[in-house]
């Protein structure tokens, strides 16, 4: 297991995220982190969106007061709703958000359980979602934080080039965000060699 089912091998804000109906879900936009160190390893969850839902797993951190520029997000969202449907796709669901599209959307309508399997290994980062791999990246090609190598433009708040970013970190879930909730369950996760 990702967290311990009392969550005491997670930092996150008290009174914030709490288990709902088996699930693990937020109240509020903070997130929850490991307290350990991750590298060179298989994350596989189960999300359900709501309607608009706009969450993220968020991989490498170095710095979880400052995450944005210093982790990579992989996009979980409602690609249903029309503000995500018509933002730049490599905001939609299972994204490297901001640098990386999925090939196809493969996320289920909202209230349906989704799985996801992430697996990280060096700069090597591949996303499965629902049965099909939609994202498969290699950080070393991100070495610009203005253009992604096809050149289209990085959201500027994502300030550092992925390909400077250790391959290493802690691991985390972006809480309910632009007021929609996600719920998360069977987070588990398996370190490779």
């Amino acid at each position: 297991d990702l967290f311990n089912k009392d969550l005491s091998n997670a930092d996150y804000p008290k009174g914030i995220w709490y288990l709902e109906d088996g699930a693990l879900t937020a109240s509020k936009d903070q997130n929850i982190w490991t307290k350990k160190d991750y590298a060179n390893f298989v994350l596989d969850l189960e999300f359900k969106n709501a309607s608009g839902t706009n969450s993220g797993v968020i991989v490498y951190c170095s710095d979880p007061k400052n995450w944005i520029p210093n982790s990579v997000e992989i996009q979980i969202a409602d690609d249903f709703a029309r503000q995500w449907t018509n933002s730049p796709k490599t905001w939609h669901c299972a994204a490297a958000f901001g640098h990386l599209a999925p090939t196809k959307s493969a996320v289920k309508k909202p209230g349906e359980w989704n799985r996801m399997t992430i697996t990280c290994k060096g700069p090597k980062i591949d996303v499965v979602l629902n049965g099909e791999r939609v994202t498969q990246m290699d950080m070393k090609k991100w070495t610009s934080a203005q253009k992604n190598p096809d050149g289209s433009d990085i959201p500027a708040w994502l300030s550092k080039p992925l390909a400077e970013l250790p391959t290493h970190g802690i691991i985390g879930l972006q809480g309910k965000h632009g007021g929609a909730p996600i719920y998360f369950r069977n987070l588990k996760i398996k370190k490779l060699d």
